[in-house]
């Protein structure tokens, strides 16, 4: 049957984001051990071996086309002259660092599928490095670990790729997805106006309505609270990127949350307003208070292709201004809890819901406001990927650091993948408004040395009392 599909409202929120300086991708670099005493692949063998799984994602072979008049989302179609060589391509260094800044400060072209790896078959260090990003309109952070889980396997040896009798189904017209448009757009009024007929008829449905109108509330008010802006972080952007990179073992950030009760959520937000408050104060910006936008997932086993976004959001503040890592611990996880405790994924859902009601011409203003700098300071991502051991073309995964895109006038994201053992801090940012993430990075490393040196050293009780004084 025909793949073609209509973003949807929050997935064409991300495309209404984008400017010539917002790139609106998210990414991950990635580094692989050659195989011990085995050879090497080539370039061109692990650009057929990118090629033979893409069976297995649909959207990364299909294109976006517009809607006639404008009046809907625009629509996922087979790209009929889809073309693997202009997705994968050579890296132009052998330094990590320089590959992702050269494949992440430009932006993807929109008359093909939105997605671009670049592979550098030996590293200046001998190992493999693959740098990988796809527009977010097409998936998020969680989907794309999903996709670069995608290309590996839990074996050495895989096998050989299957066959991929992939052929495009014939492009829709323009008058043909006007009509899917304008008829699906009454679909979704009617099942509104049905479902509100249902809600006010039964008490049960009636509450449940009222509460999650609670949530909403609460989540807009909480979108409508003005972050403190930062000349370091909130400031016109340029289209350069380049990324900081923290490399942990995941049993550190256990130890961490097991010793204060916490989650790895928690220490991931604390280590992070640790880190901008030694950021801050070398800038001269002195020690504030900044919102961070917190993605949650809302994936579900049977969404479909899997691909699109499935996520949520809550705000925390981290209390960079804060001068001990406990206090500032305990500071996010009591707002973390009462978070939870008050629903706030799914009051950011219907928010996100409510913003992609709005007639479609009208989206792109009502996605901005959501993305404002006065609506938050930076983006901070926790990304679960797979726990075991992975391989590529039979070289064993090393290192996975994500890439979590940047809005207009938001210098830096801050994105954490656990795989295998292993925690990867990836720090995103404008290189031109950030040139020293790198120092940043540090003080993340830093802060979570510190956090752990406290978990090792005392014991829970005293540590709780300490906090609570």
């Amino acid at each position: 049957m025909p793949s073609e599909r209509r973003l949807t409202p929050l997935d064409a929120a991300f495309l209404a984001l984008e400017t010539p300086t917002a790139h609106m991708h998210v990414g991950w670099a990635t580094t692989f051990a050659p195989p011990d005493g085995g050879r090497r692949p080539s370039f061109d063998e692990l650009r057929d071996h990118i090629g033979a799984r893409l069976s297995r994602a649909p959207r990364y072979r299909q294109r976006l086309k517009g809607v006639p008049l404008g009046i809907s989302p625009p629509y996922w179609v087979d790209d009929g002259e889809f073309d693997l060589d202009r997705h994968v391509s050579r890296a132009g260094s052998d330094e990590l660092g320089e590959i992702v800044a050269q494949c992440m400060s430009e932006q993807l072209p929109r008359d093909r599928p939105m997605w671009q790896i670049c592979v550098a078959e030996r590293l200046r260090d001998g190992r493999v490095g693959v740098v990988g990003k796809a527009h977010h309109s097409m998936v998020d952070g969680i989907a794309a670990v999903e996709l670069a889980s995608l290309l590996l396997d839990p074996e050495p040896d895989a096998g050989p790729n299957l066959s991929d009798p992939w052929r495009p189904w014939p492009e829709p017209t323009g008058i043909e997805l006007l009509v899917r448009a304008a008829t699906a757009r009454s679909w979704e009024r009617l099942r509104l106006a049905t479902g509100a007929v249902r809600a006010v008829s039964s008490s049960t449905r009636l509450g449940a309505l009222a509460g999650s109108a609670r949530s909403s509330l609460r989540a807009l008010a909480d979108a409508a609270r003005p972050a403190e802006s930062s000349r370091t972080l909130n400031a016109p952007i340029s289209p350069r990127r380049h990324l900081g990179t923290v490399r942990r073992p995941l049993d550190d950030l256990m130890r961490i949350k097991s010793a204060f009760g916490a989650t790895i959520n928690d220490v991931v937000l604390a280590a992070c307003a640790g880190a901008m408050r030694r950021h801050l104060d070398t800038r001269g910006e002195g020690p504030r208070p900044l919102k961070a936008m917190v993605p949650v997932n809302t994936r579900v086993a049977d969404d479909g292709d899997g691909l699109g976004n499935r996520l949520s959001f809550v705000f925390c503040d981290l209390p960079c201004e804060e001068s001990g890592p406990v206090p500032r611990l305990r500071r996010v996880q009591r707002q973390m809890t009462a978070r939870k405790e008050a629903d706030g994924p799914a009051g950011g859902d219907a928010l996100l819901r409510l913003v992609g009601q709005a007639v479609y011409p009208l989206h792109r203003l009502a996605s901005r406001l959501v993305a404002s700098p006065r609506a938050f300071n930076l983006v901070v991502s926790n990304i679960p990927g797979p726990p075991n051991q992975m391989y590529m073309a039979g070289c064993r995964l090393e290192q996975a650091y994500p890439v979590v895109p940047l809005a207009d006038r938001h210098a830096l994201s801050i994105g954490m993948t656990s795989i295998g053992g292993g925690a990867f801090f990836g720090l995103y940012a404008d290189s031109e408004r950030l040139p020293d993430v790198d120092r940043l990075a540090s003080g993340l490393e830093a802060e979570l040395d510190a956090l752990l040196d406290l978990a090792t050293r005392s014991s829970y009780p005293a540590r709780r009392a300490l906090a609570e004084r």
